[in-house]
């Protein structure tokens, strides 16, 4: 059976106890005189808004605290030569009201800190504690709102001489996977190293078609004036309980097994299929009903969203180390009754239909979507899955992060993926923050599932 990854909420420090020391602009080491705007994709357009990761280093002899500081600055300037977007600011262009880059080699944040705790004393780093955004940088006080960098660096020494790389990133700058790339390029211009791979910084390769083109439905996005209520994407102040569900490789092996014995081969059962079939299940049964309204509640359609890499998928295919946004929104719809009663390898198929229908035709008619209206992706919930992105698995000269995640907030419709901390390469561990009526149904329904 799966387990809770802790009974109980730990207590979490409130206050990390974080003095700001310097906190300034940084610029690429190599200036242009040359003005120039970086064209953002329909992809990259609707993605406007900030995403935090810290990411936890034990105590090196060889590496204390000062000395790495000064060299990731020095290497950041550096990898901002080629990422020269980072140094730049968001701005709309007038004549097509677009969202752009302006290449203006504004800088990028760059913040030093210290704790007045150790590493240790900062207790479970898997289990979400708001106090981590004390350890990341997204707003320069020393700037104006219409001026914050869309890049910024915080590095946060604990008093046993670990520290934390905390990297605040406007979204429409990289997707997971080209963040994973230049964490790998920064690695490498660290261990004084050329970039490990260019990156590849044509947003264009995603540009609409003349005149755009809708050839499918897209059930997985709405138009802004179509939506009555409020996006996966955004924060809620209703109290949520958070849990961790922690699943091991031999149990996500088992479910894999299960989900065969009842497929048809249409779809590959996945280690990621069968962990969002779970998900899917559980958080459509969770939602609470009145007894009277159960059966009206089971003929309720659940739509679940992930996100799917199209670098491989179009024709030609995107080069792999393209830095924009290379994602789409696939999903999968099915009433609750099916959720239900559907055999396990039925829902995981259905799942892995919604990234099996992304080809190219598909992928730029969704481009065009964008083209013509002005929405995003909508349904009940999303599985946003670090699981596989390697953050933590980016060596630098002082080792690899102990542990690398985002900064949580609340959001009760997105259900997060991360590694296992523990060692089990395969594992997952699966974090939801729900009302804690629909937390208890959820439980029930992730053990009723593994049963």
């Amino acid at each position: 059976m799966g387990s809770l990854y802790q009974e109980s909420s730990p207590l979490l420090l409130q206050d990390l106890k974080v003095t700001i020391k310097e906190s300034t602009l940084i610029f690429p080491s190599e200036e242009t005189s040359e003005k120039k705007s970086m064209f953002l994709s329909n992809v990259d357009q609707i993605l406007n808004f900030d995403v935090q990761t810290v990411h936890f280093f034990r105590p090196n002899k060889d590496f204390l605290p000062e000395i790495v500081s000064e060299k990731l600055r020095k290497a950041l300037v550096k990898a901002m030569d080629a990422y020269e977007f980072l140094a730049g600011r968001l701005r709309v262009d007038p004549s097509s009201g677009r969202l752009d880059v302006d290449c203006n080699g504004s800088g990028a944040g760059f913040v030093t800190a210290a704790s007045e705790y150790t590493l240790e004393e900062l207790g479970d780093l898997v289990y979400p504690n708001p106090a981590f955004a004390q350890l990341v940088t997204s707003q320069l006080q020393s700037l104006p709102k219409d001026n914050q960098p869309l890049f910024a660096f915080q590095m946060t020494s604990f008093k046993c001489g670990g520290f934390a790389m905390g990297i605040s990133t406007n979204h429409t700058t990289f997707d997971g996977l080209s963040f994973k790339t230049f964490l790998e390029n920064l690695a490498s211009l660290l261990n004084e190293k050329p970039l490990s791979t260019p990156p590849c910084n044509d947003r264009s390769l995603l540009k609409a078609r003349t005149p755009p083109s809708v050839t499918f439905p897209h059930h997985e996005l709405v138009k802004f004036q179509d939506c009555e209520t409020t996006t996966v994407f955004e924060a809620t102040s209703q109290h949520l309980d958070f849990k961790i569900f922690k699943l091991s490789s031999d149990q996500i092996n088992k479910l894999k097994e299960r989900a065969s014995e009842t497929s048809s081969g249409y779809v590959r059962v996945s280690g990621f299929n069968v962990v969002t079939a779970l998900v899917w299940r559980c958080k459509a049964l969770s939602v609470t009903s009145e007894k009277e309204e159960e059966e009206a509640n089971l003929e309720r359609e659940s739509t679940i969203l992930y996100a799917v890499d199209i670098r491989g998928r179009l024709n030609p295919e995107l080069p792999p180390s393209y830095t924009g946004n290379a994602v789409l929104t696939a999903y999968a719809k099915a009433k609750c009754k099916a959720l239900l009663e559907e055999p396990f390898g039925r829902i995981v198929e259905i799942v892995g239909e919604g990234a099996k229908r992304i080809t190219d035709e598909y992928a730029r008619s969704a481009i065009d979507w964008g083209e013509l209206y002005k929405g995003f992706p909508h349904g009940q919930v999303l599985v946003s899955s670090w699981w596989k992105l390697g953050f933590a698995e980016v060596e630098y000269p002082w080792g690899k992060p102990k542990y690398s995640c985002p900064v949580v907030y609340h959001r009760k419709d997105i259900v997060l993926l991360f590694p296992d901390i523990d060692g089990d390469s395969k594992g997952v561990y699966v974090l939801a923050a729900l009302p804690s009526k629909e937390m208890t149904k959820f439980q029930h329904w992730f053990e009723d599932t593994l049963c």
